[in-house]
């Protein structure tokens, strides 16, 4: 409630803390992934005259129509269904007047705190705790700039022209600003609505299958991911097309990220301790010697209460989180952009459980890497893996 009240800084700061299960133990996780930003919309007045700002011209020369009332309205921003003078349905989204300045006043006070901190408690400089809200800072100040949002969509529409079943909508330049973005209004409904299902004849499972085949393309092969694939940012179009709105946060792994991820999931996967605890300590941060023996002890206790258990009954979210807590004890600062990929894996097997209840996260990644037409890395590391099980 404390984090509500504070406003836009915080409610993202404790909904990115809610997925950092290297540093936040689970009470508090639990707790601040409650926060909500949902906040009462500007006049119409208001939003025609920020509109007029951005355009810097009538907004009637570029739109034929704005709807009164938003279709979302959060803490940063809110958007508009409108029609563009040549038909075009589209989608309109304005950051609120004030809050880039509200938010920069809320960084700068954060970032001298963090400083202040970690002269006196050594539990803040082994967290990083300046690094950690330098990192912050970076990732909202993206969210708040529109124009990268735009830059982000393009990009990740290209990687994904040749995938059949998965679409980004277009970006109208002319009609779009730092601070207002204007793309193509997504066809259908949300993914979990069943009547998206029925209008594109296809159950629960088809549709569970695609979603995860194109998340894994995008953080496997793409290494540039969306990160935030919550139902209302995924749309299922009459013809069974995936749609993926709002890049705001995305996440993009470093090469030396993108050449660990691999073996790191095939190794979890096949359950090979040694494996794992060497992507651990070579991905991860500590300001002490980190003891190895005592990870890999830990790491083969938390793998016997996977043996010989079919993958239906170990879930995804549970395996990452319990390797991330281990990694946790053992004083292990693991980039951000794990505790990012964590989060997405997350929340992909909670909708894809949410869309075929019998969905098996655990064999639809072992099936789409081993998957004969693939041949990037990801699947010769795995590959590999399962030969020195074998052995």
């Amino acid at each position: 409630m404390l984090f509500e009240d504070l406003g836009a800084t915080y409610i993202k700061l404790g909904q990115i803390l809610s997925a950092r299960y290297d540093i936040v133990p689970e009470p508090y996780r639990a707790e601040l992934a409650r926060l909500q930003d949902a906040v009462a919309p500007e006049s119409i007045t208001d939003v025609f005259a920020s509109v007029e700002v951005e355009l810097a011209r009538p907004w009637q020369e570029v739109f034929a129509s704005i709807d009164a009332l938003p279709v979302a309205s959060a803490s940063i921003g809110q958007a508009f269904r409108a029609v563009l003078t040549d038909g075009t349905a589209v989608v309109v989204k304005l950051r609120r007047t004030g809050v880039t300045e509200e938010i920069q006043l809320d960084l700068d006070l954060l970032t001298a705190l963090a400083k202040h901190v970690s002269l006196v408690w050594p539990a803040a400089r082994r967290l990083g705790l300046v690094m950690l809200v330098d990192e912050f800072a970076r990732t909202l100040l993206h969210e708040v700039d529109y124009e990268r949002e735009a830059a982000n969509a393009d990009r990740i529409a290209a990687n994904l022209a040749d995938i059949v079943g998965v679409r980004v909508p277009r970006i109208h330049r002319r009609a779009s600003t730092a601070r207002m973005l204007t793309v193509d209004l997504a066809q259908g409904g949300r993914i979990d609505d069943p009547q998206s299902l029925a209008a594109a004849s296809l159950d629960g499972a088809a549709v569970a299958h695609r979603l995860v085949a194109v998340m894994l393309q995008m953080v496997v092969v793409d290494g540039l991911f969306h990160a935030d694939p919550h139902p209302g940012n995924l749309f299922l179009a009459a013809d069974g097309t995936i749609e993926l709105i709002d890049f705001g946060m995305v996440g993009e792994l470093s090469p030396e990220m993108r050449d660990e991820l691999g073996p790191l999931l095939g190794a979890m996967l096949t359950r090979q301790i040694d494996a794992i605890c060497g992507c651990f300590t070579r991905l991860g941060i500590s300001n002490r010697s980190v003891d190895r023996d005592g990870l890999r002890e830990d790491l083969g206790g938390l793998l016997l209460r996977y043996t010989d258990r079919p993958h239906g009954d170990v879930g995804f979210g549970t395996m990452l989180h319990d390797h991330m807590e281990v990694a946790r004890r053992h004083g292990l600062r693991l980039p951000p952009q794990l505790a990012v990929l964590t989060k997405v894996l997350l929340m992909t097997e909670g909708l894809a459980v949410r869309l075929d209840p019998d969905f098996e996260m655990l064999a639809a990644f072992a099936s789409w890497m081993t998957a004969p037409e693939r041949t990037d890395h990801g699947a010769a590391s795995l590959d590999q893996h399962r030969s020195g099980a074998a052995e």
